[in-house]
Protein backbone atom coordinates (compact mmCIF):
# COMPACT_ATOMS: atom_id res chain seq x y z
CA UNK A 1 0.00 0.00 0.00
CA UNK A 2 1.43 3.39 -0.95
CA UNK A 3 2.47 5.58 1.95
CA UNK A 4 0.79 8.53 0.26
CA UNK A 5 -2.69 6.98 -0.01
CA UNK A 6 -5.20 9.64 1.08
CA UNK A 7 -6.32 9.09 4.63
CA UNK A 8 -9.90 9.98 3.65
CA UNK A 9 -10.06 7.08 1.19
CA UNK A 10 -8.89 4.49 3.72
CA UNK A 11 -11.34 5.67 6.38
CA UNK A 12 -14.25 5.97 3.94
CA UNK A 13 -13.72 2.35 2.89
CA UNK A 14 -13.61 1.25 6.52
CA UNK A 15 -16.69 3.13 7.65
CA UNK A 16 -18.76 3.12 4.44
CA UNK A 17 -18.61 6.87 3.90
CA UNK A 18 -19.89 8.19 0.57
CA UNK A 19 -17.18 8.68 -2.10
CA UNK A 20 -18.77 11.86 -3.47
CA UNK A 21 -17.54 13.81 -0.44
CA UNK A 22 -13.94 12.77 -1.13
CA UNK A 23 -14.23 13.90 -4.74
CA UNK A 24 -15.31 17.36 -3.62
CA UNK A 25 -11.99 17.74 -1.76
CA UNK A 26 -10.20 18.03 -5.10
CA UNK A 27 -11.87 21.35 -5.83
CA UNK A 28 -9.96 23.29 -3.20
CA UNK A 29 -8.79 26.84 -3.49
CA UNK A 30 -4.99 26.75 -3.58
CA UNK A 31 -4.02 29.65 -1.36
CA UNK A 32 -0.53 31.08 -1.53
CA UNK A 33 1.88 30.17 1.22
CA UNK A 34 3.34 32.67 3.68
CA UNK A 35 6.71 31.30 4.88
CA UNK A 36 9.03 32.65 7.57
CA UNK A 37 12.72 31.77 7.96
CA UNK A 38 14.21 32.99 11.28
CA UNK A 39 17.89 33.31 12.13
CA UNK A 40 19.04 30.52 14.46
CA UNK A 41 20.29 31.65 17.85
CA UNK A 42 20.67 28.35 19.71
CA UNK A 43 22.30 24.92 19.53
CA UNK A 44 25.32 26.52 17.82
CA UNK A 45 23.36 26.11 14.63
CA UNK A 46 24.97 27.40 11.43
CA UNK A 47 22.42 26.05 8.95
CA UNK A 48 19.42 27.75 7.37
CA UNK A 49 16.31 25.84 6.31
CA UNK A 50 15.78 27.54 2.94
CA UNK A 51 18.44 28.67 0.47
CA UNK A 52 18.07 31.71 -1.82
CA UNK A 53 17.74 29.42 -4.85
CA UNK A 54 14.87 27.49 -3.22
CA UNK A 55 13.28 30.75 -2.08
CA UNK A 56 13.34 32.04 -5.66
CA UNK A 57 11.58 28.90 -6.90
CA UNK A 58 8.80 29.34 -4.34
CA UNK A 59 8.53 33.08 -4.89
CA UNK A 60 8.16 32.55 -8.63
CA UNK A 61 5.06 30.47 -7.81
CA UNK A 62 3.53 33.49 -6.09
CA UNK A 63 4.30 32.59 -2.48
CA UNK A 64 5.51 35.08 0.11
CA UNK A 65 8.73 34.55 2.08
CA UNK A 66 10.14 36.60 4.95
CA UNK A 67 13.77 35.91 5.92
CA UNK A 68 15.31 37.36 9.05
CA UNK A 69 18.42 39.42 8.38
CA UNK A 70 21.54 37.28 8.74
CA UNK A 71 19.64 33.98 8.71
CA UNK A 72 21.90 32.43 6.07
CA UNK A 73 25.21 34.18 6.76
CA UNK A 74 26.83 31.29 8.67
CA UNK A 75 26.19 29.12 5.61
CA UNK A 76 27.45 31.88 3.28
CA UNK A 77 23.98 32.72 1.96
CA UNK A 78 23.58 36.49 2.21
CA UNK A 79 20.63 38.84 2.63
CA UNK A 80 21.37 40.34 -0.80
CA UNK A 81 20.82 36.94 -2.43
CA UNK A 82 17.47 36.46 -0.69
CA UNK A 83 16.39 39.99 -1.58
CA UNK A 84 17.37 39.54 -5.24
CA UNK A 85 15.29 36.35 -5.27
CA UNK A 86 12.29 38.40 -4.14
CA UNK A 87 12.17 37.57 -0.41
CA UNK A 88 11.46 40.18 2.23
CA UNK A 89 14.30 40.83 4.67
CA UNK A 90 13.07 41.38 8.23
CA UNK A 91 15.20 43.11 10.87
CA UNK A 92 12.79 42.18 13.64
CA UNK A 93 12.23 38.47 14.33
CA UNK A 94 8.60 39.24 15.22
CA UNK A 95 7.96 40.00 11.55
CA UNK A 96 9.19 36.51 10.59
CA UNK A 97 6.85 34.86 13.08
CA UNK A 98 3.87 36.54 11.45
CA UNK A 99 4.16 33.88 8.73
CA UNK A 100 1.82 30.90 8.57
CA UNK A 101 4.65 28.40 8.07
CA UNK A 102 7.92 28.66 10.01
CA UNK A 103 11.00 26.81 8.73
CA UNK A 104 13.80 26.24 11.24
CA UNK A 105 17.14 24.46 11.11
CA UNK A 106 17.35 24.05 14.90
CA UNK A 107 14.72 22.95 17.43
CA UNK A 108 12.16 25.53 18.52
CA UNK A 109 13.22 27.42 21.65
CA UNK A 110 11.22 28.75 24.58
CA UNK A 111 11.85 32.33 23.45
CA UNK A 112 10.52 31.54 19.98
CA UNK A 113 7.41 29.85 21.35
CA UNK A 114 6.33 33.20 22.73
CA UNK A 115 6.33 34.56 19.17
CA UNK A 116 4.19 31.78 17.70
CA UNK A 117 0.59 32.34 16.63
CA UNK A 118 -2.36 30.00 17.09
CA UNK A 119 -2.60 27.39 14.32
CA UNK A 120 0.81 28.14 12.82
CA UNK A 121 2.77 25.27 11.26
CA UNK A 122 6.36 24.81 12.42
CA UNK A 123 8.93 22.62 10.69
CA UNK A 124 12.04 21.86 12.76
CA UNK A 125 14.17 19.08 14.20
CA UNK A 126 13.33 18.06 17.77
CA UNK A 127 16.57 16.50 19.18
CA UNK A 128 14.62 14.15 21.42
CA UNK A 129 17.23 13.84 24.24
CA UNK A 130 17.26 17.62 24.77
CA UNK A 131 13.50 18.08 24.39
CA UNK A 132 11.99 19.52 27.56
CA UNK A 133 8.38 18.87 28.58
CA UNK A 134 7.94 22.62 29.01
CA UNK A 135 8.50 23.08 25.27
CA UNK A 136 5.75 20.57 24.50
CA UNK A 137 3.35 22.18 26.99
CA UNK A 138 3.87 25.62 25.44
CA UNK A 139 3.48 24.30 21.88
CA UNK A 140 0.28 22.52 22.86
CA UNK A 141 -1.03 25.68 24.49
CA UNK A 142 -0.33 27.65 21.30
CA UNK A 143 -2.37 25.08 19.33
CA UNK A 144 0.26 24.94 16.60
CA UNK A 145 0.99 22.09 14.23
CA UNK A 146 4.60 20.95 14.75
CA UNK A 147 6.46 18.72 12.30
CA UNK A 148 9.71 16.94 13.15
CA UNK A 149 12.26 16.57 10.36
CA UNK A 150 13.40 13.28 11.90
CA UNK A 151 10.07 11.55 11.30
CA UNK A 152 8.96 12.82 7.87
CA UNK A 153 8.74 9.96 5.36
CA UNK A 154 8.68 9.97 1.56
CA UNK A 155 6.58 7.88 -0.81
CA UNK A 156 9.00 4.98 -0.50
CA UNK A 157 8.73 4.86 3.29
CA UNK A 158 12.23 6.19 3.95
CA UNK A 159 13.16 9.31 5.92
CA UNK A 160 14.46 11.82 3.33
CA UNK A 161 15.80 14.48 5.69
CA UNK A 162 17.32 11.88 8.00
CA UNK A 163 18.88 10.20 4.99
CA UNK A 164 20.46 13.27 3.44
CA UNK A 165 21.79 14.54 6.77
CA UNK A 166 22.89 11.01 7.63
CA UNK A 167 25.08 10.92 4.55
CA UNK A 168 26.75 14.09 5.81
CA UNK A 169 27.02 12.77 9.38
CA UNK A 170 28.47 9.42 8.32
CA UNK A 171 31.23 10.96 6.24
CA UNK A 172 31.90 13.64 8.86
CA UNK A 173 32.10 11.10 11.71
CA UNK A 174 35.15 9.45 10.19
CA UNK A 175 36.87 12.77 9.53
CA UNK A 176 36.13 13.84 13.10
CA UNK A 177 37.48 10.55 14.43
CA UNK A 178 40.64 10.97 12.36
CA UNK A 179 41.14 14.43 13.89
CA UNK A 180 40.87 13.14 17.45
CA UNK A 181 43.20 10.23 16.78
CA UNK A 182 45.93 12.75 15.97
CA UNK A 183 48.27 14.28 18.54
CA UNK A 184 46.92 17.72 17.65
CA UNK A 185 43.77 16.94 19.66
CA UNK A 186 45.55 15.02 22.44
CA UNK A 187 44.89 11.72 20.72
CA UNK A 188 47.22 8.71 20.48
CA UNK A 189 48.80 9.91 17.22
CA UNK A 190 47.36 7.32 14.82
CA UNK A 191 47.12 7.87 11.05
CA UNK A 192 43.84 6.45 9.82
CA UNK A 193 45.21 4.70 6.76
CA UNK A 194 48.58 3.64 8.13
CA UNK A 195 51.63 3.45 5.84
CA UNK A 196 53.81 0.75 4.36
CA UNK A 197 54.80 -1.58 7.17
CA UNK A 198 52.47 0.08 9.69
CA UNK A 199 48.90 -1.25 9.96
CA UNK A 200 45.92 1.12 9.51
CA UNK A 201 43.53 2.20 12.22
CA UNK A 202 40.78 -0.24 13.18
CA UNK A 203 37.29 1.25 12.82
CA UNK A 204 34.08 -0.28 14.20
CA UNK A 205 30.77 1.02 12.83
CA UNK A 206 27.57 0.24 14.74
CA UNK A 207 24.62 0.30 12.37
CA UNK A 208 24.44 -0.50 8.67
CA UNK A 209 21.97 2.21 7.69
CA UNK A 210 22.78 5.37 5.76
CA UNK A 211 25.08 6.85 8.44
CA UNK A 212 26.87 3.54 8.75
CA UNK A 213 27.25 3.11 5.00
CA UNK A 214 28.76 6.55 4.48
CA UNK A 215 30.99 6.13 7.52
CA UNK A 216 32.25 2.87 6.01
CA UNK A 217 32.82 4.56 2.63
CA UNK A 218 34.85 7.35 4.24
CA UNK A 219 36.84 4.96 6.45
CA UNK A 220 37.69 2.69 3.51
CA UNK A 221 38.58 5.76 1.45
CA UNK A 222 41.14 6.73 4.10
CA UNK A 223 42.52 3.20 4.15
CA UNK A 224 41.20 2.04 7.53
CA UNK A 225 40.33 -1.52 8.53
CA UNK A 226 36.55 -1.64 9.07
CA UNK A 227 34.14 -3.80 11.07
CA UNK A 228 30.35 -3.30 10.79
CA UNK A 229 27.69 -4.48 13.27
CA UNK A 230 23.91 -4.52 12.81
CA UNK A 231 21.11 -6.91 13.75
CA UNK A 232 19.45 -6.42 10.37
CA UNK A 233 20.98 -8.91 7.93
CA UNK A 234 19.36 -7.19 4.94
CA UNK A 235 21.07 -3.90 5.85
CA UNK A 236 24.43 -5.64 6.16
CA UNK A 237 23.94 -7.24 2.75
CA UNK A 238 22.88 -3.93 1.23
CA UNK A 239 25.90 -2.15 2.69
CA UNK A 240 28.25 -4.79 1.25
CA UNK A 241 26.68 -4.35 -2.17
CA UNK A 242 26.59 -0.55 -2.05
CA UNK A 243 30.21 -0.04 -1.00
CA UNK A 244 31.27 -2.84 -3.40
CA UNK A 245 33.95 -4.04 -0.98
CA UNK A 246 33.86 -7.12 1.18
CA UNK A 247 34.11 -5.78 4.72
CA UNK A 248 33.75 -7.66 8.00
CA UNK A 249 30.10 -7.69 9.07
CA UNK A 250 28.38 -9.21 12.09
CA UNK A 251 25.15 -9.20 14.02
CA UNK A 252 25.38 -7.47 17.39
CA UNK A 253 26.56 -10.36 19.51
CA UNK A 254 27.78 -8.94 22.86
CA UNK A 255 30.87 -11.17 23.10
CA UNK A 256 31.96 -10.55 19.50
CA UNK A 257 31.22 -6.83 19.79
CA UNK A 258 33.18 -6.52 23.04
CA UNK A 259 36.18 -8.23 21.45
CA UNK A 260 36.18 -5.91 18.44
CA UNK A 261 35.67 -2.82 20.58
CA UNK A 262 38.70 -3.74 22.69
CA UNK A 263 40.84 -3.65 19.51
CA UNK A 264 39.26 -0.59 17.89
CA UNK A 265 40.85 2.83 17.47
CA UNK A 266 37.61 4.51 16.39
CA UNK A 267 34.00 3.47 17.02
CA UNK A 268 31.09 5.18 15.26
CA UNK A 269 27.59 4.86 16.70
CA UNK A 270 25.23 4.98 13.72
CA UNK A 271 22.05 3.30 14.92
CA UNK A 272 18.78 5.05 14.07
CA UNK A 273 15.43 4.53 15.73
CA UNK A 274 12.31 5.10 13.61
CA UNK A 275 10.49 6.39 16.69
CA UNK A 276 11.77 7.14 20.14
CA UNK A 277 15.14 6.51 21.71
CA UNK A 278 18.05 4.70 20.09
CA UNK A 279 18.80 1.39 21.89
CA UNK A 280 21.99 1.25 23.95
CA UNK A 281 24.16 -1.51 22.47
CA UNK A 282 27.52 -0.64 24.09
CA UNK A 283 27.60 -0.89 27.87
CA UNK A 284 29.86 1.09 30.14
CA UNK A 285 31.79 -2.09 30.90
CA UNK A 286 32.53 -2.52 27.17
CA UNK A 287 33.80 1.06 26.98
CA UNK A 288 35.97 0.44 30.03
CA UNK A 289 37.73 -2.35 28.14
CA UNK A 290 38.51 -0.19 25.09
CA UNK A 291 42.06 1.02 24.44
CA UNK A 292 43.22 4.23 26.11
CA UNK A 293 43.09 7.06 23.59
CA UNK A 294 40.54 5.38 21.35
CA UNK A 295 37.69 7.54 20.04
CA UNK A 296 33.90 7.21 20.11
CA UNK A 297 31.80 9.33 17.73
CA UNK A 298 28.16 8.79 18.72
CA UNK A 299 26.11 10.03 15.77
CA UNK A 300 23.05 8.48 17.44
CA UNK A 301 23.26 11.02 20.28
CA UNK A 302 20.44 13.07 18.72
CA UNK A 303 18.17 10.14 19.66
CA UNK A 304 19.79 9.43 23.02
CA UNK A 305 22.97 7.66 21.93
CA UNK A 306 23.86 3.98 21.56
CA UNK A 307 26.71 4.05 24.13
CA UNK A 308 25.88 3.90 27.82
CA UNK A 309 28.64 6.44 28.49
CA UNK A 310 27.44 9.03 25.95
CA UNK A 311 26.50 12.53 27.09
CA UNK A 312 25.48 15.40 24.84
CA UNK A 313 28.31 17.80 23.98
CA UNK A 314 28.50 21.02 21.95
CA UNK A 315 30.63 22.39 19.13
CA UNK A 316 32.37 24.62 21.71
CA UNK A 317 33.23 21.61 23.90
CA UNK A 318 32.73 18.63 21.59
CA UNK A 319 34.50 15.92 23.56
CA UNK A 320 34.93 14.47 27.02
CA UNK A 321 37.07 11.60 28.25
CA UNK A 322 35.65 8.67 30.21
CA UNK A 323 37.56 5.48 31.04
CA UNK A 324 40.43 7.00 28.97
CA UNK A 325 38.22 6.94 25.86
CA UNK A 326 37.53 10.16 23.93
CA UNK A 327 33.79 10.71 23.39
CA UNK A 328 32.44 13.02 20.67
CA UNK A 329 28.67 13.44 21.17
CA UNK A 330 27.54 16.58 19.32
CA UNK A 331 23.91 16.20 18.12
CA UNK A 332 24.05 18.49 15.07
CA UNK A 333 27.19 17.20 13.37
CA UNK A 334 25.90 18.48 10.02
CA UNK A 335 26.26 22.05 11.30
CA UNK A 336 30.05 21.63 10.89
CA UNK A 337 29.47 21.72 7.12
CA UNK A 338 26.54 24.12 7.15
CA UNK A 339 26.44 25.12 3.49
CA UNK A 340 26.23 21.53 2.27
CA UNK A 341 23.72 20.69 5.01
CA UNK A 342 21.54 23.74 4.26
CA UNK A 343 21.39 22.82 0.59
CA UNK A 344 20.46 19.25 1.49
CA UNK A 345 17.69 20.35 3.89
CA UNK A 346 16.31 22.91 1.47
CA UNK A 347 16.19 20.35 -1.36
CA UNK A 348 13.83 18.18 0.69
CA UNK A 349 11.65 20.97 2.10
CA UNK A 350 11.06 22.79 -1.18
CA UNK A 351 9.13 19.98 -2.94
CA UNK A 352 7.15 19.43 0.26
CA UNK A 353 6.13 23.11 0.29
CA UNK A 354 5.17 22.93 -3.37
CA UNK A 355 2.99 19.92 -2.55
CA UNK A 356 1.38 21.89 0.26
CA UNK A 357 0.29 24.49 -2.27
CA UNK A 358 -0.78 21.86 -4.80
CA UNK A 359 -3.16 20.22 -2.33
CA UNK A 360 -4.56 23.55 -1.14
CA UNK A 361 -2.92 23.90 2.27
CA UNK A 362 -1.12 21.90 4.88
CA UNK A 363 -4.23 20.19 6.26
CA UNK A 364 -5.06 18.91 2.78
CA UNK A 365 -1.47 17.72 2.36
CA UNK A 366 -1.81 15.73 5.59
CA UNK A 367 -4.98 14.07 4.27
CA UNK A 368 -3.10 12.91 1.19
CA UNK A 369 0.38 12.12 2.53
CA UNK A 370 0.95 9.51 5.20
CA UNK A 371 4.66 10.30 5.10
CA UNK A 372 4.15 13.89 6.19
CA UNK A 373 1.57 12.78 8.78
CA UNK A 374 4.29 10.59 10.27
CA UNK A 375 6.36 13.72 10.96
CA UNK A 376 3.60 15.54 12.87
CA UNK A 377 3.99 15.33 16.65
CA UNK A 378 1.60 18.13 17.60
CA UNK A 379 -1.57 18.89 15.63
CA UNK A 380 -3.49 22.03 16.59
CA UNK A 381 -2.93 21.58 20.29
CA UNK A 382 -3.01 17.76 20.41
CA UNK A 383 0.06 15.58 21.06
CA UNK A 384 0.06 12.96 18.29
CA UNK A 385 3.39 11.19 18.88
CA UNK A 386 2.83 8.14 21.06
CA UNK A 387 6.45 7.84 22.19
CA UNK A 388 6.53 11.44 23.43
CA UNK A 389 3.26 10.95 25.25
CA UNK A 390 4.68 7.89 27.04
CA UNK A 391 7.99 9.57 27.81
CA UNK A 392 6.47 12.72 29.29
CA UNK A 393 3.27 11.21 30.67
CA UNK A 394 1.07 13.35 28.46
CA UNK A 395 -2.20 12.58 26.71
CA UNK A 396 -1.91 11.04 23.23
CA UNK A 397 -4.41 11.58 20.41
CA UNK A 398 -4.32 9.62 17.15
CA UNK A 399 -3.58 12.01 14.29
CA UNK A 400 -5.54 10.03 11.71
CA UNK A 401 -8.69 10.31 13.82
CA UNK A 402 -8.14 14.04 14.29
CA UNK A 403 -7.79 14.61 10.55
CA UNK A 404 -10.85 12.50 9.71
CA UNK A 405 -12.89 14.47 12.25
CA UNK A 406 -12.09 17.69 10.35
CA UNK A 407 -13.04 16.37 6.89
Amino acid sequence: MSDTKPIFTSFSAQFGMLPQEAMLELETKKDKLFIGVPRERSFQENRVALTPEAAELLLNRGHRIVVEAGAGEKSFFYDREYAEAGAEIAYDVKQVFEADIILKAAPITENEIGLLKVHQTVFSPIHLPTLKPEILYHLLHKKVTAVAYEYIKDEGGSFPIVRTLSEIAGSSAILIGAEYLSNLNNGPGILMGGISGVPPAKVVVLGAGVVGEFAVRAALGLGAEVRVFDNNIYKLMRLQNNVNVRVYTSVINPNTLEHELSRADLVVGAIHSESGRTPVVVTENMVRKMKAGSVIVDVSIDQGGCFETSEITTHDKPVFVKHDVIHYCVPNIASRVSKTASLALSHVLTPLLLKTHHFGGFDKLLQNSGGVRNGVYIYKGHLTNRHMSERFGMRFTDLDLLIVSTI
